[in-house]
């Protein structure tokens, strides 16, 4: 048999998923986020610590995210701008999670691709339009997958990627959001 090396270590997730299906509570994950304002629209968002397994834990470096709007809308375009990010997270989750199942599959990835466009009537976020919703009408996400399987293979390696996605699971299902000030 050949050895499949996608780089995902799938043994120690199925470990991982039994370990937890007899402890709920250590699944128990909280991310987090903050964010400081710059001036204008810009805002970088950091991201080091999270919770997880019981105990608070730390990525190995911070994250920086840089988010602003485009000249086009008088900002000074110091970064993509936040429903972008959205994009960015759907893309590199359903990325993961092919690869994940490519490697539990036995199949060998040798490209993966994967293309997002979000339509965006941006009168919600204006408010010229009362009837216009503030975000993405819809979004498509186009994979180019390159590996040693049929074309039903790698749709069904995406269709498993989609089914277990996080990201793709908080945008198409409600979610609960609490907006507070302290």
């Amino acid at each position: 048999m050949t050895t499949v090396a996608n780089g995902v270590n799938v043994q120690a997730l199925l470990e991982a998923r039994e370990v937890l299906k007899g402890a709920p509570e250590a699944a128990r994950f909280v991310w987090r986020a903050t964010s400081t304002w710059r001036g204008g629209v810009h805002s970088t968002t950091t991201v080091k610590e999270f919770y997880g397994l019981g105990q608070e834990r730390s990525h190995k470096s911070e994250a920086v995210f840089d988010a602003d709007h485009p000249e086009v809308f008088a900002a000074e375009d110091q970064g993509i701008t936040p429903i972008e990010y959205l994009l960015v997270g759907l893309a590199s989750c359903l990325t993961a999670g092919v690869a994940s199942v490519a490697q539990n599959r036995g199949i060998q990835l040798r490209s993966v691709e994967a293309t997002l466009e979000g339509t965006h009537d941006i009168r919600g976020i204006l408010g010229a339009d009362p009837d216009v919703r503030n975000g993405f009408d819809d979004i498509t996400v186009t994979f180019h997958i390159d590996a040693d399987a049929s074309q039903q293979d790698i749709e069904a390696l995406v269709a498993q990627s989609q089914k277990r996605s996080a990201v793709f699971d908080a945008l198409t299902n409600p979610t609960n959001v609490t907006v507070q000030v302290a």
